[in-house]
């Protein structure tokens, strides 16, 4: 994630800015977003290739459906007060079921009213003075906020309901750049908190352990736990209750991923190698990685190297992807429980992924879930009502949503979509179950289940594409009785790979589309059979 400069077309970027800062007296009514959009038509007059928006060209295509999605999950557009900016960067839910929200700008707001049936919540700014606040837990009686610099507990010690005790926490990482953002989990059942550290300026580690996973325990003692970060967007659980963090599309990285953290486990990213020298508990500094070769066959070099568990293909399932946060609502939020619910920024867009362990190592799927948010996706949470709350602003980089900042609650109004609701892996191909009875007709035929395949550069340019396309063969179906999951079988599978499903031609017993057609699984290893 990158949420104050372009990290795709630097080159454009600056042009812009010259264009702004040595104009002929009138630079000050062009907007970032004007001079991008005149670079690229100047650009196009050059070349002779057409003109379109360049914010339009960044932020990709839609899925197309968000006016059925609204017919399941319609989004609800929280209330703020008259002047506030909220731009929300971490939620909590309180002892007493209200809910805090650290912003960007370090303030923390907490609210009252967040699921009422049309909701005019009240606001209450606990405190301020803080900076970039991308982590926010509560622990006996004071909140745990991660923020740029540090770890701080954060106390009303005379009760007026205003924070006036900020004591530093952990403070164990460097701090000089803007883009030196730090994301801080929940609690693990033992009180320790995860920080996942940016890099300096989006690619390299000017500051001390920028590129690490710091843990920190409930007590403040700090040590190293895993190196080799670009540009995190989100740290925390999943599932199961393992350890995970948001990796953002760049150097080593083609797409978004979802990966697992592991004790002194290296992520991708060589850049951070430089601090393993004052963090003895990481172990030797790792083989340092070779550009332009496969994830798959570079770990067997570097045994510390994590592949990708979730590969979210770029574009076509986010492009600058946020935290996440586990569906534990009993139901209350439809059929998706306990499942991993993500947003991203550039697209406006929510996501879900599941995961699982074959093997020893994690992997899993991802599937499209709701577009149509107002504005860049931050953070989202579950309400204590079972609502999913999302938040952000669409400051620093082009984004779909219009608004400058949002506060939305979306909620299921009980009606049950026709899903994919979740996709494993067998020992020669899938496991698809769904939301509700597929017709058997269609069901039984394998060309109703379409699938493609791609794996990615493991290099150090920015992104990559999506190469070794390849399209399997499904040589049998079987569908269960109840309708409810289908295994396919495939005439081969590989590990290195995302494999696409399109689903298209599947059909409910009562007549229904897929209301999403498409999932990606990443398969880092196949089980035994």
């Amino acid at each position: 994630m990158n949420l104050s400069k372009s990290n795709s077309q630097p080159k454009a970027r600056n042009t812009m800015l010259t264009i702004q800062q040595h104009g002929n007296g009138n630079s000050s009514v062009f907007t970032r977003r004007s001079c991008h959009v005149l670079f690229s038509l100047l650009l196009s007059l050059i070349t002779g290739t057409p003109f379109q928006s360049a914010r339009a060209e960044e932020v990709g295509e839609r899925w197309g459906t968000e006016e059925r999605e609204r017919e399941y999950y319609p989004i609800v557009s929280i209330p703020l007060p008259k002047d506030t900016v909220i731009e929300a960067g971490a939620f909590a839910v309180l002892p007493d079921q209200r809910l805090a929200v650290g912003t960007r700008h370090g303030e923390i707001f907490i609210i009252d009213g967040i699921d009422a049936p049309k909701p005019n919540p009240k606001f209450h700014r606990f405190a301020s003075g803080l900076d970039e606040i991308f982590g926010l837990t509560w622990q006996n009686g004071a909140f745990r906020v991660t923020q740029s610099c540090e770890v701080t507990r954060v106390s009303d010690a005379n009760g007026d309901g205003i924070a006036d005790r900020f004591e530093t926490i952990s403070d164990a990482w460097g701090y000089a750049n803007y883009h030196e953002y730090a994301f801080g989990s929940k609690l693990d059942p033992e009180g320790n908190q995860f920080v996942a550290l940016g890099l300096s300026e989006s690619y390299h580690s000017y500051a001390l352990n920028r590129g690490f996973i710091m843990k920190v325990d409930r007590d403040g003692k700090t040590t190293s736990f895993a190196s080799g970060l670009r540009s995190p967007g989100g740290i925390g659980f999943d599932e199961h209750g393992a350890l995970f963090y948001i990796e953002s599309q760049g150097p080593w990285n083609c797409s978004c991923s979802l990966k697992a953290v592991s004790p002194r486990s290296f992520h991708g990213h060589p850049a951070s190698f430089e601090w393993y020298q004052y963090s003895p508990e990481l172990g030797p500094e790792p083989t340092k990685p070779n550009s332009g070769t496969r994830i798959v066959t570079e770990k067997e070099r570097v045994p510390e190297l994590v592949p990708y568990s979730v590969v979210f293909p770029y574009i076509r399932m986010g492009r600058s992807i946020t935290a996440f946060t586990v569906n534990r609502t009993g139901g209350k939020f439809g059929p998706f429980e306990n499942q991993l619910f993500l947003g991203d920024y550039t697209q406006s867009i929510l996501m879900r992924a599941t995961t699982e362990q074959v093997n020893g190592v994690w992997q899993g799927a991802c599937y499209p879930f709701r577009e149509g948010l107002s504005t860049g996706i931050l953070n989202t949470d579950f309400t204590p009502g079972g609502h999913l709350i999302c938040g952000g602003t669409n400051r620093g980089w082009p984004v779909r949503g219009i608004k400058p900042f949002a506060l939305e609650r979306l909620e299921w109004n009980g009606r049950m979509p026709f899903e994919i609701n979740r996709i494993t892996i067998e020992p020669d191909g899938f496991r698809i179950t769904f939301t509700k009875p597929v017709e058997p007709v269609t069901g039984k035929a394998p060309e109703s289940y379409a699938v493609s395949a791609f794996t990615h550069p493991y290099h150090a340019g920015y992104g990559g594409p999506e190469i070794d396309q390849h399209k399997p063969v499904v040589t049998s179906v079987t569908l269960a009785d109840d309708g409810l999951s289908a295994t396919i079988t495939l005439d081969k599978i590989q590990k290195g790979f995302v494999y696409e499903l399109d689903l298209v031609r599947l059909r409910s017993r009562d007549n229904e589309e897929l209301l999403h057609r498409n999932a990606f699984y990443t398969v880092n290893e196949i089980p035994v059979r």
